[in-house]
């Protein structure tokens, strides 16, 4: 993964923590939610990539 993905990931991290242990606040939320976001559009997009790159044969 790219440097900024794995700073996205360990940031939700960090607020995943906090949030089991002392609660988050509502712009916490909303920056877990946009990372969120981020990270999945992310995976999505790299998961796109894969597939296109899938090539069938025909065993014929």
């Amino acid at each position: 993964m790219s440097e900024g993905m794995d700073q996205h990931i360990e940031r939700i991290n960090e607020l995943a923590r906090k949030a089991k242990t002392i609660g988050l606040t509502d712009e916490e939320i909303d920056e877990r939610n946009e990372l969120r976001k981020k990270y999945i559009q992310a995976f999505r997009g790299n998961l796109k990539v894969q597939l296109d790159a899938i090539k069938f044969t025909d065993e014929e």
